[in-house]
């Protein structure tokens, strides 16, 4: 523990680890409070495109954990970086909601249903057979195919929903394009976080209750990871995986006790 104390940078999933849907977990403001008297590096990282960073920070402060907007990072965001990194300035058409529509034109990305160089899919319940239809005629007239995340399915509050990559599958089928998914555990979002925390990759962990998306995007980004059993991943679930985790903790409480 002395070791994963040390860490200077802190990279944290949010749902299954600070919270669960609008329930906040045992231990996480006492956690969040360490990793500020600490003076840590630290972001929520989220690979939902749904929401803001304003609209995470209020969610936080409502559930009573005061942190500022610079502390979230999205895939929505990491994926309107990319595109413009790929190409500045370019033209999207979007399946999503306000959290990618704010990331694409803050990354000085426009938004084009007729011409556009990219067709981008991220979490929305503004989803509907004209924007499907509309993405397909898209796809096939030369845009490129962007998935925010690789997430079948995400929480909700009525239980388990459909997810980035089941909203897109239609729009890959129907045009025999694959889509490139940006969120973990792709090591772009993990590159862009360190560069937001500013610290090396021995400096760096995650913290996740995911063994799909946090766990091997850590070890495929070469830091160390954190697997805390108050999410989505339980303990006998372990053995499916070719790969294990740095750390089993029971939640976020253990880091800062």
């Amino acid at each position: 523990m002395d070791a994963l104390k040390g860490k200077r940078g802190f990279i944290c999933d949010m749902d299954g680890v600070i919270y669960h849907g609008s329930r906040l977990l045992e231990g996480s403001k006492g956690f969040v409070d360490w990793l500020k008297s600490e003076g840590k590096q630290f972001l929520f990282l989220t690979n939902s495109s749904a929401r803001s960073p304003r609209e995470l920070h209020q969610k936080l402060m409502h559930m009573g954990i005061e942190v500022g907007e610079d502390h979230f990072i999205t895939s929505g965001m990491a994926t309107a970086h990319f595109i413009a990194s790929q190409y500045p300035g370019g033209r999207v058409f979007a399946i999503g909601d306000s959290g990618l529509y704010q990331a694409l034109y803050e990354a000085g990305l426009s938004i084009d249903e007729n011409q556009p160089d990219y067709v981008v899919v991220g979490e929305t319940r503004s989803y509907s057979y004209e924007k499907i239809e509309t993405a397909i005629l898209l796809v096939l007239a030369g845009a490129k195919l962007i998935g925010t995340n690789p997430d079948l399915t995400g929480p909700t509050e009525r239980g388990i929903g459909p997810a980035c990559r089941a909203l897109i599958a239609p729009i890959e089928m129907a045009t025999g394009r694959q889509a490139y998914f940006i969120g973990k555990p792709n090591p772009l979002i993990m590159r862009h976080a360190r560069t937001m925390l500013g610290c090396e990759r021995h400096e760096t962990v995650i913290i996740g209750d995911r063994m799909d998306t946090d766990i091997v995007a850590g070890i495929e980004s070469g830091i160390d990871t954190v697997l805390v059993l108050s999410g989505i991943t339980k303990e006998t679930d372990l053995d499916r995986y070719p790969y294990k985790p740095h750390y089993i903790l029971k939640d976020v409480s253990e880091i800062s006790a």
